[in-house]
């Protein structure tokens, strides 16, 4: 008995062994996993759209030129209740064509691949996170944790923004549009597809004002005073931007351009605060 206690009182309590660098080829091992993580998940989620053909083509892609898509009625009702007729858009509908033998096969496919990246931009993220990680201290992983659940929501808002309301309005400006009556026009697949993509996708990025404000006042390159400063410059870039992603009628770019004054707002707020938590940190 005796011994057995001399041999416990001997033994060393444990340590933890202290964090090690990681080497550059370990960084890349490091990288390289969470990247193949990243690309299956495109991959199987590409998988599925390409299955889910009818539904992706008829109820998603070419659904907002309808007069039965949910904005187009929407505005249709107010129009009726406002009497003012202009707001009830794509009534009229038009055939979308395909002059490429295989253009429908390879429309398929990329549509089937950009289904794919948007429904796993979240784990994208996510895994993203996953890498930086381990270089991350204990505070900032617990701000970059609630970052990762915010940039995956606000580019979703921003992306069913994009899709519900700038795509119908855009399609009825831009299908409607004539120089002459000698010209018809006759739409590709292909030209509406990336016009309803890249405002979707536009419309997402810019939803992601907020946080951009964020990491560049955590950074410690802007602060709420001089976002205040250049708010009439902000109003003016909200137009323009409206305006790039809209139609240039008035009542699109005022629908799009009030949203993203409203980002720029919430980043001023987002910005002070995160001015007070650092002014508090250094009286401490």
């Amino acid at each position: 008995m005796h011994e057995e206690v001399h041999q416990v009182s001997n033994r060393q309590p444990n340590k933890k062994k202290p964090n090690r660098q990681m080497t550059f080829v370990e960084h890349l091992d490091s990288f390289r996993s969470h990247l193949i993580k990243g690309v299956v998940a495109i991959v199987l989620f590409s998988i599925v759209a390409f299955f889910f053909k009818d539904f992706i083509f008829n109820q998603v892609i070419l659904s907002p030129k309808r007069a039965d898509f949910f904005t187009n009625k929407m505005l249709c009702k107010a129009a009726d209740y406002t009497s003012t007729q202009a707001l009830c858009i794509n009534q009229n509908d038009f055939k979308i064509i395909n002059i490429d033998l295989s253009g429908q096969f390879k429309a398929h496919l990329l549509v089937s691949l950009i289904f794919g990246l948007l429904v796993a931009f979240p784990y994208l993220v996510f895994q993203l996170w996953r890498f930086i990680k381990p270089a991350l201290k204990k505070r900032e992983f617990v701000y970059s944790r609630k970052m990762v659940f915010w940039v995956s929501i606000l580019f979703t808002i921003g992306v069913l923004f994009g899709y519900f309301i700038i795509v119908p309005l855009a399609i009825n400006f831009l299908s409607n549009y004539s120089v002459s009556a000698q010209l018809e026009n006759t739409i590709n697949f292909s030209s509406y597809f990336s016009t309803l993509i890249t405002t979707a996708l536009g419309s997402g990025l810019i939803f992601e004002i907020p946080i951009a404000s964020y990491v560049l006042a955590q950074i410690g390159i802007i602060d709420d005073k001089l976002m205040k400063k250049y708010r009439k410059h902000a109003i003016v870039l909200a137009f323009i931007l409206s305006g790039i992603l809209t139609p240039p009628d008035v009542f699109s770019q005022v629908l799009v351009a009030f949203p993203i004054l409203g980002l720029y707002e919430l980043s001023i707020s987002i910005v002070k605060r995160v001015a007070k938590k650092k002014r508090i940190k250094l009286e401490v």
